[in-house]
C-alpha cells in the first residue's frame, strides 16, 4: 500500500471521526463539550503525531 496523501488524510479522518463518534455515542460527556474542546485537540494531537512521523519515515528511508 502506497501512502499518497489522499491515502494518508483519508486515515486521519477516518481515525478523528471514529474517536469522536464513539465519545458521542458513548455519553461520557456531552456533544457540545466533546465537538468544541475533544475533537479540535484530537486533530491538533494527531497532526503533530503524523508529522513526526513521515519525518521519521523521510529519516528511515534515507538510510542514515
Amino acid at each position: 500500500m502506497e501512502f499518497t496523501q489522499t491515502t494518508t488524510l483519508g486515515i486521519f479522518l477516518a481515525i478523528v471521526i471514529a474517536s469522536v463518534g464513539a465519545l458521542v455515542a458513548a455519553q461520557v460527556m456531552a456533544t457540545s463539550t466533546v465537538l468544541m474542546m475533544v475533537a479540535p485537540s484530537v486533530v491538533v494531537f494527531g497532526g503533530i503525531c503524523l508529522f513526526l512521523g513521515v519525518k521519521h519515515g523521510e529519516y528511515r528511508a534515507r538510510g542514515v
